[in-house]
């Protein structure tokens, strides 16, 4: 679900997510049942844009997935030319 989202938002170059839910366990968020996920994303969209920028456009994407199955998202966030 978040692969399709951030994909059809952003038309990334490229996207890794992975689930950090097990290193959480005990975490009075990890309780609800929601996932920790970290985010590498680079997409031309991010171009010229600040941090706060690039993580608000994520955010945006996952709005409503924010609310029922994500508790936290570690997002690193890149123009194709800042990635190496």
């Amino acid at each position: 679900m978040i692969r399709q989202r951030l994909t059809t938002v952003l038309a990334p170059e490229s996207l890794e997510i992975t689930d950090e839910s097990h290193l959480h366990a005990g975490h009075a968020g990890a309780r609800s049942g929601k996932g920790h996920y970290a985010v590498t994303i680079v997409s031309e969209k991010f171009t010229g844009l600040s941090t706060l920028e690039r993580h608000r456009m994520v955010y945006g994407a996952l709005t409503d997935a924010m609310e029922s199955d994500i508790h936290a998202l570690n997002i690193h966030a890149f123009a194709p030319d800042e990635f190496a």
